[in-house]
């Protein structure tokens, strides 16, 4: 797959994230071909985040449809009934954070169970979709982002420890993007001073 992949150039990533969003089996292949890819040419680094994002959306579409007309019962034969509960209430309480978050987190979250979830729960399709393009956006992003400041190695390290320790993992990551938030922020507030001070 990978010689077959290469020969494709970039559109071998996009074709890969579209058939890990379709939910064809591909346990780790994508981070670490994708992270491969931008080590070897980072200066098209965001090319790939942008290819691997779309092709994932478009792949993730298919779960969509499926999820759509298999309804709820499709769901109901993956998940326990109390699951299957929350799941609804997420979705009808806070639709984008309940599919947004799950795109963003890297395998193994299973990821495919929320891509149902959408369908089934009757969330608009071009809503759908541009959640699951800026999710994937930025957690591609992040993943080209470690791979230039730490090699292509970062992937195994970076499954391996949200494996053993989901919890401290998801911690940090909401650590880092709350840090950045307010990071941003704070440099927007003299800036706005300074425009009003004028």
């Amino acid at each position: 797959m990978w010689a077959g992949v290469q020969s494709l150039g970039p559109w071998g990533v996009f074709l890969t994230a579209g058939l890990d969003g379709a939910g064809v089996p591909l346990p780790g292949a994508l981070d670490a071909m994708v992270a491969t890819y931008i080590y070897r040419q980072p200066r098209i680094a965001w090319l790939y985040v942008l290819l691997t994002a779309l092709g994932s959306t478009l792949g993730c579409s298919v779960l969509y449809l499926i999820g759509r007309a298999g309804g709820e019962m499709v769901l109901a034969r993956r998940m326990p009934r109390t699951r299957f509960e929350k799941v609804r209430r997420d979705f009808e309480d806070h639709p984008v954070l309940a599919l947004g978050v799950p795109a963003v987190l890297p395998p193994p979250f299973p990821l495919k169970i929320f891509i149902l979830s959408a369908g089934a729960f009757d969330m608009r399709w071009l809503h759908f979709a541009t959640v699951v393009f800026l999710a994937r956006l930025v957690r591609f992003g992040a993943l080209a982002g470690l791979t230039l400041a730490f090699g292509p190695g970062i992937v195994a390290l970076f499954t391996t420890a949200f494996r053993r320790h989901p919890a401290i993992v998801l911690s940090a990551i909401v650590a880092l993007i709350a840090g950045a938030l307010l990071f941003r922020r704070s440099k927007r507030k003299p800036q706005a001073q300074a425009m009003a001070a004028r």
